[in-house]
């Protein structure tokens, strides 16, 4: 029997685009033989990862998690996607899901690429992946990643509808009397669709496109240009409560702003992040 080395799996599975397990059991039923090996997975139709790839993954869920750590709490949110949501809704899919995001809490994984080649079992998480694909007869990737920490880190998961899995999760981290109006700042945040915390934290590129276009636009209606300058700053202040999620009218009480609840405990918010399926980067 040849040995099964590394550079016979690769081979196969560039040949085949099988995924890595099911190569190795082929190979290990073939003896080492490539050919018989290549003959196995057409005769157990075993499908091309690579075929699959191709495919739009944009349905899935959003599996995700607190924490506690040494400095307070960590929240991790991870985007697993599916090509439908007929599979995406099914039990093993939302337990494959929360199993990736337990793969990244073990890695404290900061971002989708180290979750990628953090370990899952005796393999990697991307190669279980890989596998799932096998399983579920679709392309399956992971979408979004994201992990805050702070003195305290508050979850709220959304559904479209009771048979569905999340397809929504805000995160918000906070200080410890924040947390007393934390969720409610949650729910703002997977409602309304924030982008920044504070408006310091708008980039300097994006608030002076909105001053060109908030310039030009006055000028075209016609306002006098010493009063411009004027209007310009009252329509940056519209875009600010826009997408500042502590200057957004509070949903609940549109009277006041979300920062003013955190004034109202005397707490702080300090980083918060929105993940909503297939809402990531194209691929």
């Amino acid at each position: 029997m040849a040995a099964i080395t590394a550079a016979l799996i690769k081979q196969v599975r560039e040949d085949t685009g099988a995924g890595m397990m099911d190569v190795k059991k082929a190979l290990t039923e073939a003896e080492g033989d490539v050919a018989r090996a290549k003959e196995i997975i057409r005769a157990k139709g075993i499908a091309a990862a690579g075929k699959r790839e191709g495919r739009k993954a944009q349905e899935g869920t959003i599996a995700s998690k607190v924490v506690e750590t040494a400095a307070g709490e960590t929240g991790y949110a991870v985007e697993l996607n599916s090509e439908t949501d007929f599979v995406a809704k099914t039990p093993k899919f939302v337990e494959f899901s929360d199993e990736i995001l337990g793969y990244a809490v073990e890695a404290d994984a900061e971002n989708a690429e180290a979750l990628l080649e953090a370990k899952a079992g005796d393999s990697t998480v991307k190669v279980a992946i890989e596998e799932a694909a096998a399983l579920f007869g679709e392309h399956v990737k992971v979408g979004q990643y994201a992990k805050i920490s702070g003195e305290h880190v508050e979850i709220y998961a959304h559904k479209k509808s009771a048979e569905m899995p999340p397809s929504i999760v805000a995160m918000i981290a906070t200080d410890k009397a924040g947390a007393a109006v934390a969720h409610e700042a949650a729910l703002q945040i997977s409602a309304m669709g924030a982008k920044w915390l504070t408006r310091e934290d708008v980039p300097a590129d994006v608030v002076e496109s909105e001053r060109r276009v908030a310039t030009e636009k006055s000028l075209a209606e016609g306002k006098p240009e010493k009063i411009v300058p004027k209007i310009v700053e009252g329509r940056l202040n519209a875009f600010y409560k826009e997408v500042v999620l502590l200057e957004q009218p509070f949903v609940k009480d549109p009277s006041k702003a979300v920062g003013d609840l955190f004034k109202e405990v005397g707490g702080t918010a300090t980083a918060f992040v929105r993940i909503e399926v297939g809402k990531g980067e194209e691929e």
